[in-house]
Order: structure tokens, then C-alpha cells, then sequence
């Protein structure tokens, strides 16, 4: 193996066992647990190895906001299997709630001003674009012409933000939270439904 290759190889697996030390400290003790110092007490490196691959806190947890956004893709991807449209769009509204739940401070940080609001919506926007894309599909199924489609996105958005929050927050159970979920996307889809579509003729319900 050419001496290139091999650093690269080993300067990856080392940002690797970076990140999940990192992720490991926020997810059992929090953001304020997290520092450089720390880490590199935990991986048994010196904080200059650390921060080769990090130029600081910040850039460390935009990693982690970034990872976590690559876990909450996979669920979201399964979720899109799912073949009627309309359990697809509630089985997201589920997996978002759920992902909250067992991961309470990766979801805080996922969503924390502390991080840039530009970076946030960067690495959050393949999982916005998966959103999009069954929503798309869902009107196209349904024959619903949304006005503002971006403003429904939000809407969806939000809506599942406020009701995983109370779960991370404790406020009601992480099942009870995914009900709540659910039951409200099926209420949003139902009132676009039932709005008159684009062809003038009443939608079905």
C-alpha cells in the first residue's frame, strides 16, 4: 500500500473514532460535556490531533449535527418504501418523533441557534429534499395542487419539530408523541385534501 494511502487511511479512521467519541459524550452526558479537551482524553490523543480534524467546538458539532441528519435520512429513506402515500407521509411524521426520542441531545443540537442557521440548513437539506419529494408525490396522487409549496413544507416541518420537542423534552412519552404525530400530519393532509385543487373540482377526502 503507497505511504499516501496509508496515512489517508489512517488520518479517516482516526476523524472517525473523533466523531464517535464525540457523539458518544453528547448523546450520555450532553453538549456541555462535550469539549476538545475531553475528546481527546477519551480517544488517548493530544488536543493538537483533535483539533488536525477540527479547527474547534464548532466545526466538531456541526459534525455531529451533520451525522445526525445522515441517521435521520436512513429512517426517513425506509419510511419512503412504504407504497400508499399517505401512510408514507405519517410513517415520517413517526420516525422523526421517534428519532427525538432516542436521541434527545443529538436532536437538541441538531436544532440549537448555537449552531450557524446556514450550516444547519445545509447539511439538513437532503433530509428537507426527501420531505419534498414525498409530498410531491403525495399531491400528484391525490391531485391537490398546493398554492405555496415551500410554505407546506414548512409547515410540515415545523409541525413535526414542535411535537418531537415535546418528547426530548419529556413533556408527553416518546409513543404518546409519535401518535400526536402522526394523527396531526393526517389532519394537515386531510384539510389540503378536502381544499378546492387546481381542476375547480372538490378534492376527494
Amino acid at each position: 500500500m503507497p505511504t499516501s494511502t496509508r496515512r489517508a487511511r489512517e488520518r479517516a479512521n482516526t476523524r472517525e473514532r473523533i466523531i464517535e467519541a464525540a457523539l458518544h459524550v453528547l448523546e450520555t452526558e450532553g453538549i456541555a460535556a462535550l469539549t476538545i479537551r475531553r475528546i481527546a482524553t477519551d480517544v488517548e490523543y493530544s488536543a493538537p490531533v483533535v483539533y488536525q480534524h477540527f479547527a474547534n467546538k464548532d466545526a466538531l458539532v456541526l459534525e455531529l449535527v451533520a451525522h445526525g441528519h445522515r441517521l435521520m435520512l436512513s429512517e426517513f429513506s425506509q419510511a419512503a418504501q412504504e407504497p400508499d402515500t399517505d401512510r408514507r407521509m405519517t410513517r415520517i411524521a413517526s420516525q422523526y418523533v421517534r428519532f427525538a426520542g432516542e436521541h434527545p441531545h443529538l436532536f437538541q443540537v441538531m436544532n440549537d441557534p448555537m449552531v450557524d442557521a446556514d450550516e444547519r440548513r445545509r447539511v439538513a437539506e437532503p433530509v428537507i429534499d426527501v420531505l419534498k419529494e414525498l409530498l410531491t408525490s403525495w399531491s400528484a396522487a391525490h391531485d391537490v395542487v398546493l398554492a405555496d409549496f415551500d410554505q407546506a413544507c414548512e409547515i410540515l416541518w415545523g409541525t413535526l419539530y414542535g411535537i418531537a420537542s415535546l418528547s426530548y423534552l419529556g413533556s408527553v412519552g416518546n409513543d404518546r408523541a409519535r401518535y400526536l404525530a402522526e394523527q396531526a400530519l393526517h389532519t394537515i393532509l386531510l384539510g389540503w385534501r378536502t381544499e378546492t385543487p387546481a381542476n375547480g373540482r372538490p378534492a376527494s377526502s
